[in-house]
């Protein structure tokens, strides 16, 4: 009796409630702009500052008396750190929040890039290396956020502008840096630089609208029927919320906490993101690692193999294309370094503005990432295997031309797709493990590459060539069955909504 009077009691309220949930929800594309285009300058500055070291490394380790091998094994800190550190940080960007997690990043970034600024020794720099290959992984968090923010058939179009951004990032940092290398203490100087971008980033960031983050996004394809009964459930939802906050019930808390993956009692995960000062609300550490682990597992469990495997095959066969390319360059057609800097710029520039192109063609394809994936790795293979057995430089910068856009669009459809089929609630965890996937390929490729080019200066490509070859005969064995499991998923999750509305 009592929860019919207090259903009724409730039900005028909830429908002024539901009504101006409605009409915030029509103006979300317009409120979440502001905020996107924050995350693109992010980006920008993040892999602008990054560039500005990477082709300095190197050569500074190498003035600190370090050997070629010693050299090596420090070089590679960095990429065996985000082996292992990716997936984990996404997942604890699931747990805690976008922009707690965002900051923590940026800031101990920061911090490795101002050590390196002080390295005068090859413990420091090696020291300075830890935090930046623990937590730099804002580029990820960033891609997160957006998969956030818009619905899945806006995703491909954002993540390609985001993509432009921060590769324009990575074309403009090396010049700026080398520009600061040419005068005493440049290492030093672009070291520096980048941890003061690092901390600009931090502080935007920290002045984002999150506000407009936190409300709920909208899918572009919902018809106005649709809309109308999600504003019905969310007036059932709220009638029922308001009942069980009046009696003090503790039920709705736990569901609430289940649904959304949070590991708080009475917040939703983005509440997280609401206020700086309730970061001394955050859960135990224990309980932030219980999460962790139990997102790292459920992915891992999960019937997504196919996707992570095609993705460590193209980045490996796409490394290998570029491992001994200015070697390759000279020793096949006599090309000067200088020129073939100019050809790799230039394909670098192209796959940047590529992203422009990603949204065009995901609409000509229906949003069919599956297939869309297919027959870019199809073209990737194929312009592989024209470098590779090209007679001519011609041939290499017809290959050079269209592998940047095949590459580029190839990226977004693999990342676009783990999230399709893993869920949102999950998007850090997913990308995270998309990005130590890439960094098994780093660490494989270099070791493949050498012993291929044992036999032939084509041999990288050729080996390149097969890799790609087994995605694409992977790919044509697996598409069919994607389609099926995403039907499952989709019913599954409308009886986990229907039965916990009920």
């Amino acid at each position: 009796m009592s929860v019919s009077v207090s259903a009724s009691t409730h039900r005028p309220h909830c429908g002024r409630m539901n009504h101006a949930k409605c009409s915030i929800l029509n103006q979300i594309p317009k409120r979440r702009t502001r905020i996107i285009q924050c995350i693109y300058v992010v980006g920008f500055m993040d892999l602008f500052g990054v560039s500005m070291i990477i082709p300095l490394l190197s050569h500074h380790v190498k003035a600190l008396g370090a050997s070629p091998t010693v050299a090596g094994l420090v070089g590679s800190t960095y990429g065996i750190l985000q082996l292992f550190s990716s997936t984990i940080v996404g997942s604890w960007s699931d747990v805690v929040g976008r922009r707690y997690s965002m900051l923590m990043c940026l800031l101990l970034s920061a911090l490795g890039y101002g050590l390196l600024g002080m390295s005068t020794s090859i413990a420091l720099f090696l020291l300075a290396r830890i935090p930046v290959g623990l937590f730099k992984h804002s580029l990820s968090i960033c891609r997160a956020l957006l998969s956030d923010l818009v619905s899945e058939v806006e995703r491909p179009l954002v993540m390609g502008h985001f993509n432009v951004a921060s590769s324009m990032g990575f074309i403009l940092g090396p010049v700026v840096g080398g520009y600061l290398t040419e005068h005493e203490g440049g290492f030093y100087t672009s070291s520096f630089t980048c941890a003061a971008i690092f901390l600009l980033n931090t502080g935007l960031v920290w002045l984002l609208p999150w506000s407009d983050a936190l409300t709920p996004r909208t899918d572009a394809n919902s018809n106005s029927s649709a809309s109308n009964a999600s504003c019905h459930d969310n007036e059932n939802h709220f009638t029922s919320t308001q009942q069980n906050c009046s009696h003090g019930n503790s039920n709705n808390q736990t569901t609430a906490s289940a649904v959304t993956g949070s590991v708080a009692p009475e917040k939703n995960q983005r509440s997280w993101d609401l206020d700086w000062g309730e970061v001394s609300l955050l859960p135990s550490a224990w309980r932030q690692l219980s999460s962790v682990g139990s997102k790292i597992s459920s992915v891992a469990s999960s019937d997504m193999w196919d996707l992570f495997l095609v993705r460590l095959l193209m980045a490996m066969a796409i490394m290998l294309y570029y491992s001994n390319f200015s070697l390759a360059m000279e020793e096949r057609f006599m090309l000067k370094p200088k020129a073939t800097g100019y050809l790799i710029s230039y394909s670098s520039t192209l796959g940047a503005l590529a992203g422009f192109l990603v949204g065009p063609i995901t609409k000509l394809y229906g949003n069919n990432m599956p297939a869309l994936l297919l027959h870019s790795s199809v073209l990737t293979c194929c312009l592989i295997l024209l470098y590779a057995a090209g007679p001519s430089v011609w041939h290499v910068l017809l290959s050079s031309t269209f592998i940047a856009i095949s590459t580029t669009i190839g990226r977004t459809c693999i990342t676009d797709l783990v999230l399709q089929k893993g869920g949102a609630h999950a998007s850090g965890t997913l990308i995270g493990a998309g990005q130590s996937v890439t960094a098994v390929g780093r660490v494989l490729a270099p070791l493949l590459s050498g012993l291929a080019q044992e036999f032939s200066p084509c041999g990288p490509p050729i080996l390149g060539v097969g890799l790609a070859l087994a995605a694409v005969v992977l790919l044509m064995v697996r598409v069919p069955k994607w389609d099926g499991r995403g039907k499952r998923k989709e019913a599954r999750e409308k009886r986990h909504n229907l039965s916990h509305t009920q």
